[in-house]
C-alpha cells in the first residue's frame, strides 16, 4: 500500500452538512480497499476561478494508504459525484515525508533544548 493524498473541493452550499458528501468519499476510499489515516477541514475558501458556476468551495484534505489498483477506482468515482466540484488524488514523495519527520524532531528537539536553558 502506497501514501497519498486526497484534496476535495466540496459544493459550499454543503458547507452547514458535509457529512453525506464525506460519507461517499469515505465509502469510495474504503470500498476500494484503502484505509484514511488523516481527515482535515480546511473550511470554506474563494476559488481562484468559477467551478460549475460556484466562486467558492469547501476545501477537505484526506491522507491515504491505497493499494495499486484504488486510486483509478476512487478518481472514477469521484468525477460522477455531485457534490464534488474538484478534487485532486496524489502520491506522497516517501523521500520528502522522511526529510519532513526528520527536520520536525529536530525542530522539537532544538525548542526543548531552549526552553530547558
Amino acid at each position: 500500500m502506497k501514501d497519498y493524498e486526497l484534496t476535495v473541493l466540496i459544493h459550499p452550499d454543503l458547507e452547514m452538512n458535509l457529512d453525506p458528501a464525506l460519507d461517499k468519499v469515505r465509502k469510495t476510499v474504503e470500498s476500494a480497499g484503502g484505509k484514511i489515516t488523516k481527515e482535515e477541514n480546511d473550511g470554506k475558501k474563494r476559488l481562484a476561478y468559477s467551478i460549475n458556476g460556484q466562486d467558492f468551495a469547501v476545501y477537505y484534505y484526506l491522507d491515504l494508504s491505497l493499494p495499486a489498483d484504488a486510486p483509478l477506482k476512487i478518481s472514477s468515482t469521484l468525477n460522477i459525484t455531485e457534490e464534488i466540484l474538484r478534487y485532486l488524488l496524489v502520491r506522497v514523495d516517501e523521500r520528502k515525508a522522511k526529510f519532513a519527520a526528520r527536520r520536525a524532531t529536530k525542530e522539537e528537539e532544538a525548542s526543548t533544548t531552549e526552553k530547558g536553558e
